[in-house]
C-alpha cells in the first residue's frame, strides 16, 4: 500500500519516525512518502520536504511568510495527486494539515490524523471541520477522547507515543557523561526566532549559578552559528542529537513550552517552562486560546505541576528564584517529582505506534 505522510515539526518527525517503523512492521510492502524529516528518512520513508522549510509559528510570523506557505501547499498538493496514496496521514501541524485535508477529501483521498491539533485549545469549532474531513482521527491525551465525544465525533485513543520512546531510552540506553559538574539543561526550542528570544534569558542563569555547568540541547535543524552567538564568551556547552542523553543526568531544565515539557517531566527532570513571543503574536493568543496552561504537563494533570513563566513574567529575576527552588532539596521539588509518577499513569503503558499504525493499515486497505 502506498501511505503519504505529512509532519512539520521537529516532534513530529520523531514521532512519524516510530510510525513509520511499525507501518512497515504490519505492512511489508508498504510505500511510504513524507514531508518530515531526517529520523523519518532513517525510518525508511522518501523524505519530500524537510520541516525545516515549514516551521513558522505565531500570527505575524505566518502572515509574513504567507507566499511562502502557499508555495508549499500547492505543490504539496501536486505531489500527493501524482503519488496517489491509498491513506494520506496527517501528524498535528494543523495550519497547513487541516488545509490540506479539506482538499484531499474533495478529491476522494482516505485521511487519517494521527495527533490531533489542539482545537481544544482554541477554535474549537474547527471540529466541525475535522468530523466533515476526517476519516479517522487518533488521539494521544486521555481528556482528547471526552472533549470529541461532546461533538458526537469518535476517535481512538491510541496512547502518548512519548511514553515508548523514553521508557526505550531510560531502560536500554546507557547514559554517556557530558559534564564532571553537575548540569543544567537548557531547550530553548527549535525555531531560530524562539531561540533568539528566549535563549538569552536562560544564559543569565550560567553566572548566577556557578556551580552548575549549563548544556544546551541543540535543534538538529538549526547551524551551530545560531547558538555561539548568543553564547559569547559564556562557558556553556551545546550538544547535538543527545537531548535524551542531557535529560537523564540533568539536575534540572529550562523548557521552551511544547512536546520538550512532557519529555523532561518523563524524564523526571525538575523544569521551569518558559515562553515568550512577539507582542502582537501574545495579544492575539490571550483573546483566543482557552486553556488553563500552556505546557502539556499542566494540562494533562490539570493543575499546575510545573511553573510557567510565560512572555511578562519570564524574566531573569524569576527564573533565578524557580530555578534555585528546583535544585535544592524542598517540598517544592519533591512535590513535583511525585506528580511526575502520576504523569507516567495517567498516560498508559500502551505502544501509541504501533496502534496508530494498526489502524492506518486497516484504513489504506479499505477495512
Amino acid at each position: 500500500m502506498r501511505y503519504y505522510i505529512i509532519a512539520g515539526e521537529a516532534s513530529g518527525d520523531l514521532h512519524g519516525s516510530n510510525l513509520v517503523k511499525a507501518i512497515h512492521a504490519r505492512d511489508a510492502n508498504a510505500d511510504i512518502r513524507c514531508w518530515g524529516g531526517d529520523k523519518m528518512e532513517a525510518a525508511g520513508a522518501t523524505l519530500v520536504k524537510h520541516y525545516r522549510e515549514l516551521a513558522f509559528m505565531g500570527f505575524v510570523e505566518v502572515i509574513m511568510h504567507l507566499r511562502t506557505i502557499m508555495r508549499n501547499m500547492n505543490f504539496c498538493k501536486q505531489d500527493i495527486l501524482a503519488y496517489k496514496p491509498d491513506v494520506l496521514v496527517l501528524i498535528d501541524y494543523p495550519g497547513f494539515n487541516l488545509r490540506i485535508a479539506a482538499w484531499a477529501k474533495q478529491q476522494g483521498i482516505k485521511i487519517v490524523y494521527y495527533i490531533s491539533p489542539q482545537v481544544w485549545a482554541w477554535k474549537e469549532k474547527r471540529v466541525e471541520q475535522i468530523k466533515r474531513d476526517v476519516d479517522k482521527m487518533l488521539v494521544i491525551l486521555p481528556f482528547e477522547v471526552d472533549f470529541y465525544k461532546k461533538w458526537q465525533y469518535p476517535v481512538t485513543y491510541v496512547g502518548h507515543p512519548l511514553i515508548e520512546v523514553v521508557r526505550h531510552e531510560k531502560n536500554d540506553v546507557p547514559a554517556k557523561p557530558i559534564s564532571d559538574k553537575p548540569m543544567i539543561a537548557l531547550l530553548p526550542g527549535s525555531r531560530a526566532q524562539e531561540i533568539k528570544v528566549k535563549l538569552p534569558v536562560m544564559l543569565e542563569m550560567v553566572d548566577r549559578f556557578p556551580s552548575y555547568r549549563f548544556v544546551i540541547a541543540q535543534a538538529p535543524s538549526q547551524p551551530d552559528e545560531l547558538y555561539k552567538d548568543l553564547i559569547g564568551s559564556r562557558d556553556v556547552l551545546l550538544v547535538k542529537g543527545n537531548t535524551y542523553n542531557l535529560l537523564k543526568q540533568a539536575q534540572a531544565a529550562l523548557v521552551t513550552s511544547g512536546t520538550a515539557t512532557l519529555e523532561t517531566a518523563l524524564f523526571g527532570v525538575p523544569q521551569v517552562v518558559c515562553y515568550k513571543g512577539n507582542p502582537i503574536s501574545f495579544w492575539l493568543a490571550t483573546k483566543l486560546v482557552n486553556v488553563k496552561y500552556i505546557s502539556l504537563v499542566n494540562l494533562i494533570m490539570d493543575k499546575p505541576v510545573v511553573t510557567e513563566l510565560i512572555q511578562h513574567d519570564f524574566t531573569p529575576a524569576k527564573l533565578e528564584a524557580e530555578l534555585k527552588a528546583l535544585l535544592e532539596k524542598t517540598d517544592r521539588r519533591e512535590s513535583l517529582l511525585q506528580d511526575y509518577g502520576q504523569l507516567w499513569d495517567k498516560l498508559g503503558a500502551s505502544n501509541a505506534s504501533a496502534n496508530a499504525a494498526e489502524q492506518i493499515v486497516a484504513v489504506a486497505k479499505g477495512n
